[in-house]
C-alpha cells in the first residue's frame, strides 16, 4: 500500500501592486522583486508568513492585500 500524502491547508495572501517602482529607493524595488511583483497591477498569491507580512508593511504605498 502506498503512503498517503498529508495535505495541510496553509493560509495564503493575495497581493496586488498599485505603485510604480520608478523613482523609489533600491531597497523598495528589491522587496517588490522578492514578493514576485515588479509591474503595475500584477497579482501574486503567497503563503501568509510573518516575513511576507513584514515585506507588505514596508510598502503600504505600493501594494495592497486583496481579500
Amino acid at each position: 500500500m502506498a503512503p498517503t500524502k498529508k495535505t495541510t491547508d496553509k493560509k495564503t495572501v493575495r497581493i496586488r501592486q498599485i505603485g510604480s517602482p520608478i523613482r523609489r529607493p533600491e531597497s523598495q524595488r528589491k522587496i517588490l522583486i522578492g514578493l514576485g511583483l515588479g509591474k503595475m497591477r500584477r497579482e501574486v498569491e503567497l503563503q501568509d508568513t510573518p516575513e511576507i507580512r513584514g515585506m507588505i508593511k514596508k510598502l503600504p504605498h505600493m501594494v495592497e492585500v486583496i481579500d
